[in-house]
């Protein structure tokens, strides 16, 4: 008799408890990658110049679908207009190398249920995202200093290579709203409105985040 129930304790436990990968809320790690950029000094193919981006990120994962995030970046972006052949009155030539603080906070849309866990989840260890927002940047060309507002656009895909370790790729534009990040401005002596200026630039990095802040787990359900 004690058997026939330590048996039936058994199977039971075994049938309630399945095994349920843990999720986290947050992620925080590393970025590197490529800078490109269009204005004065080149308005013409976005990587002829190419710089390098360094920064951190922190990211809310506010469930499977859904994540927010901030970005810290230190860039720098360079042009020349010769090189690109592009020409302005006098015959003047301009080259130009800034370095950028780039600050953001923007949403990411995952297309599929990004995570693992049970089955009948349907959890996707890969997912592409789209990625938008808003951020600032500070600047400084030739001993020139400029802040600006940005906006932040892209896509993205995201890898979890283990339970609490991401690996990721995200291209993004950022149109900036000053003109001047490049310490140039309207070179041909026609005035641009202030959502009509030159001035882009992007950055193509890769990541490697590390999950932390268990979820309250009840019932099988993920609060």
């Amino acid at each position: 008799m004690k058997k026939t129930l330590f048996i039936v304790l058994f199977l039971s436990l075994m049938t309630v408890s399945p095994v349920v990968a843990q999720q986290y809320k947050y992620e925080v790690g590393p970025t590197l990658g490529m800078t490109g950029y269009l204005g004065d000094a080149n308005n013409g193919n976005l990587f002829k110049h190419p710089s390098f981006t360094v920064g951190g990120q922190f990211r809310y994962n506010h469930n499977s679908r859904w994540a927010f995030k901030a970005n810290l970046n230190y860039a720098n972006i360079r042009g020349d207009s010769e090189k690109d052949e592009t020409w302005y009155p006098d015959g003047a030539n301009y080259k130009i190398s800034a370095s950028l603080i780039d600050l953001g906070l923007t949403a990411e849309f995952n297309f599929l249920n990004y995570g693992r866990g049970p089955a009948y989840k349907k959890y996707k260890p890969i997912s592409p995202y789209m990625v938008a927002g808003v951020g600032f940047v500070f600047a400084i060309c030739n001993g020139h200093n400029q802040a600006s507002f940005t906006v932040p656009f892209g896509i993205g895909v995201k890898y979890k290579y283990k339970e609490r370790l991401n690996l990721g790729f995200e291209f993004t534009m950022r149109k900036e709203f000053s003109d001047r990040i490049d310490g140039l401005s309207d070179l041909n002596g026609i005035k641009h409105s202030f959502a009509k200026n030159t001035d882009w630039y992007s950055f193509a990095q890769f990541s490697v985040t590390y999950e932390f802040g268990k979820r309250c787990i009840k019932c099988n359900y993920i609060e």
